[in-house]
This record gives C-alpha cells, sequence and structure tokens, in this order.
C-alpha cells in the first residue's frame, strides 16, 4: 500500500461538498474542509453561519443531505461507530446526565468507551484532579455553574485518549482561570499529535492558539487556510473575519446616545 493512502496519512476531517437542508433552505451549503492531522483548527462564523450544524454531521448527531465526510480516515456514517471510539466530543449544549455526580459521570462515559470499572474510575479521579472539580466530586452536575459543566465536559471527551477532537465553544462562560487551564491541557495534546476542531466566537482565543482555521457564512466556507496565510499583512483575525462575512459597515449612531 502506498503510505500516503494510508488512513495514518489521511487527514484529519475530509469533507467534500456537505449539504443540510431544512425546510427547503440550505444551513450547511456545499461545505468542502481539510483538517489536517495534528493540527489545531479554529471553525469560525458569525450565528446561524452553520457551525454547529456541521459539527453535529460530523459527529453522526445528524445525518447529511448530501455529500461526504471522512474522519481519520474512515467514512462516515458507514464506519460511524469505530469513528466514535476514536473522538472526543464537546458540544454546545452540555449533553451531561445532571442526577449524576460528576465523578459518576465520568466513569459511566469511561465503561461507555469500553474501559474497565477499575480503569474508568481511577481516570475518572484524575480527570477530576486535573480539572479542579475533585472537591466537588459529590455535587450532581445538575448543581454545576456553566463554567463547571463545560470542564466536565471537556474531562469526559478526554477519558478514552482520542485521536481527534470536536469541540463547540468549549469555552463559553468558562471564567479567565479555568480556560487557561483548559488551553493549557488541549495544547499539550496537540504537542502529542492529537487534532482539534473548534468552534468559538472568541476570536482571540482562536488566534491564539490554532495554526489553522476556515470561515464560514451563510452555510459557506469564504476563507481557509493557516493564521499566517489568513492574518496576511497587518491584519488581526477579527479584522479579517469582520471583512470576509460582510460585516465591516460600522454603525448607524443613534442621536440619543451620543
Amino acid at each position: 500500500m502506498n503510505p500516503a493512502a494510508s488512513p495514518a496519512a489521511s487527514p484529519a476531517i475530509e469533507v467534500r461538498d456537505l449539504r443540510k437542508i431544512y425546510d427547503g433552505k440550505p444551513a450547511v451549503d456545499g461545505l468542502s474542509l481539510t483538517v489536517p492531522r495534528g493540527s489545531f483548527f479554529g471553525f469560525l462564523g458569525p450565528n446561524g453561519a452553520g457551525k454547529s450544524t456541521t459539527i453535529r454531521m460530523l459527529t453522526g448527531l445528524i445525518p447529511a443531505t448530501s455529500g461526504t465526510v471522512e474522519l481519520l480516515g474512515l467514512p462516515m456514517p458507514a464506519r460511524e461507530m469505530e469513528i466514535k471510539q476514536r473522538i472526543g466530543l464537546v458540544p454546545d449544549e452540555s449533553l451531561l446526565f445532571d442526577r449524576l455526580t460528576g465523578a459518576e459521570f465520568l466513569e459511566f462515559v469511561g465503561r461507555m468507551y469500553s474501559l474497565d470499572r477499575a480503569l474508568a474510575r481511577r481516570r475518572a479521579e484524575e480527570l477530576l484532579e486535573l480539572f479542579e472539580l475533585a472537591g466537588e466530586r459529590r455535587k450532581l452536575i445538575a448543581g454545576y455553574s456553566k463554567g463547571m459543566r463545560k470542564r466536565i465536559a471537556m474531562a469526559a471527551s478526554l477519558i478514552h485518549k482520542p485521536e481527534l477532537f470536536l469541540m463547540d465553544e468549549p469555552f463559553e462562560g468558562v471564567d479567565a482561570v479555568g480556560a487557561r487551564l483548559m488551553k493549557d491541557i488541549l495544547l499539550d495534546q496537540v504537542r502529542h499529535g492529537a487534532t482539534i476542531f473548534l468552534t468559538s466566537h472568541v476570536l482571540e482565543v482562536v488566534e491564539r492558539l490554532c495554526d489553522h482555521a476556515a470561515i464560514i457564512n451563510a452555510g459557506k466556507i469564504v476563507a481557509e487556510g493557516s493564521m499566517d496565510e489568513l492574518r496576511s499583512g497587518s491584519e488581526t483575525l477579527e479584522e479579517v473575519f469582520v471583512r470576509t462575512v460582510g460585516a465591516d459597515h460600522g454603525y448607524e449612531r443613534l442621536e440619543w446616545l451620543s
């Protein structure tokens, strides 16, 4: 076999002409995207651009209307179960079990990924310590703050040591200390060969963390490349983003606010 054609040499994510139609209107409209392995990839766009819909199709939560998706060299949905064993997901809406404690939830997720009970329990305890949630191990997730819910969701995404992380607004609602901890953990995962694909409205975070990015608007990719390619010249990522999505028009001042 040609090494370049082997699954290990394939991109982490390969999407071709992906579409999702709701009530006759495209939420994602012919999206094509390649995410290299070992990259920290930012997926950006204004509200309603199709970011969350794209991630839900990548994870198999919703079916695509048309187009193809490959994750880690495997086709979705044909190899969906194998793919799900190798990815970690932090969804925008925390899909957590509120009536479990943090420790119980992490152990449950570990068991779902086929870890034996002792290993799942040990990793759950270690992750609670790592994410500074050990003092809340007996607290029900229903009583967690939004930032704590994001941290326990990220901890759950790590428990089976995935190769690819799909993260929808992972830092939303997280305080500066928690966000710094989470960023350090993610950067360490990339250094050890994992791939991270995340959406975020905080462009400064993407600019600081990511080495590649794509911008989606109205369901279509309107810009893509390395951070250096996107920020050609002296523009910041925010300036590139605003110009690319056509929002660089200032605002009309209200006389009574002047």
